[in-house]
């Protein structure tokens, strides 16, 4: 990994309808990430926050079954022209949300660089929907449905290229709620999915070396697009769409302190910690914590 990191805040909440997880980043900055990287020796440049436009009342169109489809669609292309721009700065891009649907733009920025990319999707869901699946119309549940090139135009072709990743480099991990149309994707397009049912039989080691190994022969670059509703709820409460059952504090540590030996890793971001809806700023300590892990932190 780089020693040289980029941080960039996304404080997006409109790809869902719960107010709060706009503040995320400012909550993960305040948990004291930058100060936690620099004393594992990064180099860190704090490029600030994405600008996000807020919808009027005549903007706020539901096009297509997409809520606010014009405002995400602009802040993930600011989003990914900074990335792309971080990345051949030979940065590692850190990326704070904001909710998932910023993964549209960071997907967008990394994968120009790569001839073949591949993502570890850690989440509680699969983020697989798209218009004409999605119950809600949130663009949070259709960020790697997008990244597939399936979806709205003004989505997938955010910087004037897709798919940006193929189905066959997609690891999903922590899976425990998914949507019908979503469960179809995943048999059609053959996706590598751990849910907690692989999880709790073959454990978390297990599970992580089997997605290192399979990407590490496929890919070459992974991006880790990490929501803390992957986690349990008890262990990360300030979430919006919190789902019990999940993975525990243990099992993620583990997972980020292997993807750290590894050294597979050329993005990464963590999304959908809502402030509002925590305990004490809980669940961005927490982050901080699975940040320190991922970028080397040791206990010896």
């Amino acid at each position: 990994m780089q020693n040289n990191m980029s941080i960039i805040g996304v404080p997006m909440d409109l790809g869902q309808n719960r107010r709060g997880v706009d503040m995320g980043p400012s909550a993960i900055r305040y948990a004291g990430v930058v100060e936690r990287l620099e004393n594992l020796a990064y180099h860190i440049a704090d490029l600030g926050d994405v600008p996000v436009s807020r919808p009027d009342s005549k903007d706020n169109v539901q096009e297509g079954n997409l809520r606010n489809l014009k405002q995400v669609a602009d802040s993930n292309q600011q989003l990914a022209k900074m990335v792309t721009q971080e990345i051949h700065k030979n940065r590692f891009p850190l990326v704070l949300g904001g909710d998932h649907s910023i993964a549209i733009g960071s997907m967008a920025g990394i994968a120009k660089h790569y001839d073949n990319p591949g993502v570890i999707w850690y989440d509680a869901h699969g983020d697989l929907n798209s218009g004409d699946t999605s119950p809600s119309g949130n663009i949070h549940g259709m960020p790697l449905a997008v990244s597939l090139g399936i979806g709205h135009e003004k989505l997938t072709n955010i910087l004037d290229y897709t798919p940006k990743v193929k189905a066959e480099n997609i690891v999903i991990i922590g899976a425990r709620s998914l949507d019908p149309g979503e469960k179809e994707l995943i048999r059609e397009q053959g996706i590598t999915v751990y849910s907690m049912h692989e999880i709790d039989r073959l454990g978390m080691s297990q599970v992580m070396a089997k997605a290192i190994d399979y990407l590490k022969q496929r890919t070459d670059g992974v991006h880790l697009s990490l929501d803390l509703d992957g986690l349990d709820p008890d262990e990360a409460p300030g979430v919006g769409t919190p789902v019990i059952g999940g993975l525990s504090y243990r099992e993620s540590h583990l997972a980020m302190e292997m993807l750290s030996e590894a050294d597979i890793l050329t993005s990464a971001e963590f999304v959908e910690v809502n402030p509002i809806l925590d305990d004490q700023n809980k669940t961005a300590t927490l982050a901080v914590g699975l940040i320190g892990s991922l970028f080397g932190e040791k206990l010896k």
